[in-house]
């Protein structure tokens, strides 16, 4: 393997509902063959119009019971974008999307919003997100290249949150080394390496929380060519912890 890097892409604007983010990176970058682009959710989330104006917002009387001292504007978005409810504790809901991502909130997120009074919400389809980005990105380069939609999640029994992918076209998301063998024979069972969450969560390191810096290019690793974030997603009958 080559030398890999990780490089933020400076001088992106602010991002709006029909930008074209594909021309936008390549006017600032010049992407090579099997480049993998990271790019934030919310930036996806922005062009795709999925913001939510609380004021437009009429709270349910289950919003309302579960907000407590919280806002139930907030909370009635939540729900609409929850499967199910997993956990709360107090105004804080762990839930299930629709998508099949158990996390906070349902992911809707008032942090980097475009204005106050809004939050943003998950992208509809991830991964049909991250292959019409690649798809366009190839058109205009000429370039296969990689794409991750990435998104900061939490962890149970660990602190802090982590990218992961939640969208991802143009490289395999899992590295399956079952039956591969160690250097001292021992054959590996059970070993498969969400390749994809890596990529996220070291393109994070450059990209920043509060930066405003939502894209990064990875280049020099090799992942393969065919996948989707959807299939991180623990199968319902192997999750040992519902």
């Amino acid at each position: 393997m080559t030398d890999l890097t990780i490089s933020p892409l400076r001088g992106l604007p602010e991002l709006r509902e029909g930008d074209d983010l594909a021309r936008l990176v390549v006017e600032r970058a010049e992407l090579q063959g099997r480049d993998i682009l990271v790019v934030a959710q919310k930036a996806i989330s922005k062009i795709e119009g999925r913001i939510v104006r609380l004021d437009d917002v009429e709270p349910s009387a289950r919003a309302r019971a579960l907000a407590g001292d919280g806002d139930p504007r907030r909370i009635e978005v939540i729900l609409r974008e929850a499967k199910r409810i997993v956990r709360t504790r107090g105004s804080l809901l762990i839930t299930e999307t629709h998508h099949g991502f158990v996390c906070a909130s349902s992911g809707v997120d008032a942090s980097n919003a475009p204005q106050p009074g809004t939050v943003v919400l998950l992208p509809v389809d991830p991964d049909a997100s991250a292959e019409r980005l690649r798809s366009v990105l190839g058109e205009l380069t000429g370039r296969d290249v990689g794409v991750v939609v990435s998104d900061s999640f939490g962890r149970p029994w660990r602190r802090g949150t982590t990218d992961v992918a939640i969208g991802a076209a143009g490289l395999n998301v899992l590295l399956d080394l079952r039956g591969e063998r160690d250097p001292n024979g021992y054959e590996l069972t059970s070993t498969v390496i969400a390749i994809a969450d890596e990529i996220a969560g070291a393109a994070q390191l450059v990209m920043g929380k509060l930066d405003r810096t939502p894209v990064a290019i990875v280049r020099g690793l090799d992942a393969g060519a065919d996948g989707r974030a959807r299939d991180l997603v623990m199968p319902a009958e192997r999750n040992l912890f519902p």
